[in-house]
């Protein structure tokens, strides 16, 4: 694995999130915030711009927890990313502070989600870029096919028209809305390949939803990508990294890192028990990840 040194801003939160019936931990969030921002390069120059509302439950058993980001899709004529917005605000906020202001702003400079999707139209190249913990890890596919049915359902987002359509893909049933009036194949994560924007799409199972909150159609910012060493994987082996820093973050904090985290409970006593692998209660949004 590639190791850097980056001076970073430590601020731990457990969350505790428990099961009634076993008092059983449900998650757990270590908040990595880096004192500075990585160089970035560009790689093209946007003429459209999406926000949409993403939001997915890490509580699969009662649905009663979600975890919600605002995410921008970025368009252009070669390409599109989609990203956190938090994540491009925090950054702005970072370059103007002093490491010193950063590490006393640290609760309020909370990170968004790490999540970075490139779609490189003509190559029909996606590549998918993602930090855990405090590496970066990224992976390269063929734009993957959907095999959209077309239904008949509308429903109005932003005041537009959408129009339904459904597909099965990788582990999840989805349902999402497109635009005609927006004549752009593209959509929120890796959502492609219908004739309009697509706006709004949802899982069968209620655990994960993207909506397009924001509309620019006239823009004019740098599509980028930050400038740092990458680990390059395959899909399935960047799950299985995700999955075992989500299921014991600490313990892989310090594996990786060589650093020490200290969880204590609410007396100021240490508490063993958050160095414990636990199991999730959720999926990742490609429920087909653990297949060989």
């Amino acid at each position: 694995m590639i190791k850097r040194t980056i001076p970073f801003v430590i601020l731990c939160a457990i969350a505790l999130l428990p099961d009634i019936a076993n008092a059983k931990v449900l998650h757990r969030h270590l908040n990595i915030l880096q004192s500075s921002v990585p160089d970035s390069k560009s790689l093209a120059t946007d003429n459209m711009e999406f926000i949409y509302d993403f939001c997915y439950s890490v509580d699969t058993v009662s649905n009663s927890i979600d975890t919600r980001d605002k995410m921008m899709l970025q368009i252009s004529p070669e390409m599109s990313k989609f990203s956190s917005y938090t994540n491009m605000n925090v950054d702005s906020l970072i370059n103007t502070m002093s490491p010193d202001e950063v590490a006393a702003n640290a609760e309020k400079l909370v990170n968004g989600i790490p999540m970075i999707i490139l779609k490189d139209y003509a190559a029909g190249k996606f590549t998918h870029s993602e930090k855990i913990c405090v590496d970066w890890f990224k992976y390269e596919e063929p734009a993957p096919e959907f095999e959209w049915e077309l239904v008949d359902s509308v429903t109005t987002v932003l005041g537009y028209e959408c129009k339904g359509a459904r597909c099965s893909f990788r582990g999840r049933e989805w349902m999402v809305y497109y635009c005609e009036e927006i004549p752009v194949m593209d959509g929120p994560w890796k959502f492609h390949g219908l004739p309009g924007l697509i706006m709004g799409a949802r899982d069968a199972n209620k655990e994960y939803a993207f909506e397009c909150i924001s509309i620019n159609s006239h823009s004019s910012r740098d599509i980028t990508v930050y400038d740092v060493p990458y680990n390059n994987t395959t899909r399935k082996k960047f799950y299985d990294t995700l999955h075992r820093y989500d299921t014991n973050p600490f313990s892989y904090y310090q594996t990786t890192t060589g650093g020490s985290v200290t969880v204590t409970d609410e007396a100021g006593n240490p508490d063993l028990t958050a160095f414990d692998p636990m199991e999730l209660d959720y999926d990742y949004i490609e429920r087909d990840w653990r297949e060989k």
